[in-house]
């Protein structure tokens, strides 16, 4: 399903002969911005571009985008996504072709909706399993006996104050299946990296046997998960996003931060 707002300023509907710059353009932008995503629930755009004459020089007012459902890489889904710029100078030309190219490089501010279930389903996509499978880890080689290490199965709760807890199974090849269990704080490092800080091994969900092997399992996680959530390795080409801040909301997780865009993208 796929939904388009048009207008959807106060005042810009009523207007006699401004339509038209805003119309096209929320055509041409709802195209462009749903070709991004393998899936989307639904997209709304409004533009802002009064008087429609402006669009001639290829200025525009301002930019909104909000959708829900978007999957983004095929594996990735996110509850809700919403973006806003300021003022943006467009090349007209582009638009009358059906596109969408920048004459100069915009900012926006974004947010970022995940939900438990999202964030579950996005640790068994290929992309991230490739970084917890098959690992060297040379302090656990007395653990393994030298063989590589793989963390599967994980599972996260998300709790008040930025607080989850993390459950998963560390395949080790002379113990099998080992449970492990974690708590810890999420954080932003430097705008664009989510850290899982103050990491602690919670044994009581752990059989007392594995206890041990667990508590050193967990140390080792937390270390791989903290270089792994890095936006870079996420951002669409020509765009770059940064986080100002994220807070848990229930089974929610949300994301605040900014889009910097040198261009608009063609492919995800």
């Amino acid at each position: 399903m796929h939904n388009v707002m048009f207008g959807g300023f106060a005042g810009t509907k009523n207007t006699p002969g401004t339509d038209w710059g805003e119309q096209m353009l929320n055509t041409v932008a709802s195209k462009t911005i749903r070709h991004l995503f393998t899936r989307s629930e639904s997209i709304e755009i409004a533009v802002r571009c009064y008087p429609s004459s402006k669009l001639l020089q290829g200025i525009i007012d301002s930019f909104k985008m909000s959708g829900r459902g978007l999957v983004i890489r095929k594996e990735f889904r996110t509850e809700e996504m919403s973006f806003e710029t300021d003022a943006v100078s467009l090349d007209f030309g582009s638009v009358l072709k059906g596109q969408l190219n920048l004459k100069q490089p915009t900012q926006a501010i974004a947010q970022v909706v995940l939900t438990q279930d999202d964030i579950n389903e996005s640790f068994k996509a290929e992309l991230v399993r490739k970084r917890l499978e098959n690992l060297s880890i040379p302090a656990l080689d007395e653990l393994s006996g030298g063989q590589p290490i793989s963390f599967t199965d994980v599972q996260v709760q998300l709790q008040p104050n930025n607080r989850i807890r993390l459950f998963a199974k560390g395949n080790l090849p002379e113990h099998g299946l080992v449970p492990i269990s974690m708590s810890s704080t999420l954080a932003v490092e430097r705008r664009r990296r989510v850290l899982f800080q103050d990491a602690q091994f919670e044994p009581d969900a752990v059989p007392e046997s594995f206890r041990e092997i667990s508590q050193t399992l967990t140390t080792a996680l937390a270390e791989i998960l903290n270089n792994m959530v890095d936006l870079d390795r996420f951002n669409l080409d020509g765009v770059t996003m940064r986080i100002n801040r994220l807070e848990t909301q229930g089974t929610r997780l949300i994301f605040s931060g900014y889009a910097q865009i040198e261009r608009v993208p063609n492919n995800p």
